[in-house]
């Protein structure tokens, strides 16, 4: 039985790089973009862009009408290698970057 810890060892940031997310499709950079675009870079260094400008205009957008608020809109961040905003939206970095791969945008 040991009688010291290691402050390091239960840190967050230790943790965190322990079960940090490897996947080619982990999100590593977003930034909101004008139009309802957002310039997305993933974990394996593919990059492009995600239009969801239909989507947040669309009668069936459902949740995601909320980001047809500017405001709410560039607020777009990181949660767990996923683009979110606040209120638990997010979006599929798979999807993402599969899309992506093929023709550069994805959009929604």
């Amino acid at each position: 039985m040991r009688s010291e810890s290691n402050a390091g060892e239960n840190s967050s940031t230790a943790l965190a790089a322990e079960v940090a997310p490897r996947s080619p499709w982990r999100v590593t950079k977003v930034e909101a973009l004008p139009a309802f675009r957002l310039a997305v870079a993933f974990a394996d260094g593919l990059k492009g862009t995600v239009d969801i400008s239909a989507l947040v205009h669309s009668p069936n957008a459902g949740v995601f009408a909320l980001l047809a608020e500017p405001s709410l809109f560039a607020q777009a961040r990181l949660d767990y290698g996923a683009v979110s905003w606040p209120g638990d939206l997010d979006l599929a970095p798979d999807a993402m970057h599969e899309a992506i791969q093929e023709h550069k945008v994805w959009a929604l």
